[in-house]
């Protein structure tokens, strides 16, 4: 059976906030019965926008990543829920808006932070990922279409399927690690979970300092080799994709008619070494 999920291209994401604003726009003041009550006009963000910043002037780089109730196949919220949320055939969850009434205990279920607690109506709500509009013959979320980007889509595609799109698009879920199997997939999430190592390569020639371009930048980490790249006409370079915290590692740097130079990095967050005078 085909199911909805989303994907959401973190490099396409501007921070325009439009995606939440059209959440906004569908819930606040609005009731769909069996679907969701209306969403408080001040203080829930069923669509959230996460930012991180990445490196130090002048190589820093900013990612922005659209977060929501991730419609898990293995959600603990389900599990807790009991007949106040339901997982339908084709891969949304819902929390019954009548239901679950009272069920405060539901907020603390979901272990992304995507359930949201109504005081008004003493009701436990989520993004309910515009199932409403679907079922009218929607093929679009009201988030998709407003995004004018392209970085939200919406698609139901048999698992099958949405599995080989993960590996040959290299897709990723938020918090893999906790076994919910999330429907809203990431591409190049790298640019908020890994982090860098950069800098900028220059040399002095009869008295004037200049970039330095094509030189090869190898690294490597505790003796094993983990990429080689090129410095580019700025004298820039840049190994990215690297675990936050991991340590120690080696940057070998050749360019033609000069030395070898290494130098020595620490890697907690991204970081600019500035300039490397060769």
């Amino acid at each position: 059976m085909q199911k909805w999920n989303m994907i959401i291209d973190v490099a396409e994401c501007t921070n325009c906030q439009l995606c939440a604003l059209a959440a906004m726009d569908e819930y606040v003041g609005n009731n769909w019965p069996g679907y969701a009550a209306p969403m408080p006009r001040h203080g829930h963000k069923w669509i959230n926008i996460l930012q991180k910043e990445r490196g130090q002037q002048p190589m820093i780089d900013i990612a922005y990543v659209p977060t929501m109730c991730n419609h898990c196949d293995n959600a603990p919220c389900l599990a807790k829920g009991g007949d106040a949320v339901k997982k339908r055939d084709d891969g949304i969850v819902l929390i019954d808006p009548e239901k679950a009434k009272g069920r405060k205990d539901l907020v603390e279920a979901c272990p992304y932070g995507h359930i949201w607690w109504n005081e008004e109506l003493a009701l436990p709500q989520i993004w309910p990922f515009d199932a409403h509009l679907l079922d009218q013959g929607w093929q679009q979320t009201r988030g998709q279409q407003s995004c004018p980007t392209g970085a939200m889509r919406a698609i139901k595609i048999e698992d099958e399927e949405m599995a080989r799109l993960v590996r040959d698009q290299e897709l990723e879920v938020m918090k893999p690690e906790l076994g919910s199997k999330p429907r809203v997939y990431y591409r190049n999430l790298w640019r908020y979970s890994k982090c860098f190592i950069g800098g900028t390569l220059a040399a002095e020639v009869n008295g004037v300092v200049d970039c330095v371009e094509g030189a090869t930048v190898h690294l490597s980490k505790n003796g094993r080799s983990i990429a080689e790249t090129v410095s580019d006409n700025y004298g820039d370079f840049k190994f990215d994709r690297l675990d936050e915290g991991s340590g120690v590692y080696l940057l070998e740097i050749s360019a033609e008619g000069r030395s070898k130079k290494t130098v020595e990095a620490r890697l907690g967050t991204s970081i600019n070494l500035g300039e490397i005078r060769l």
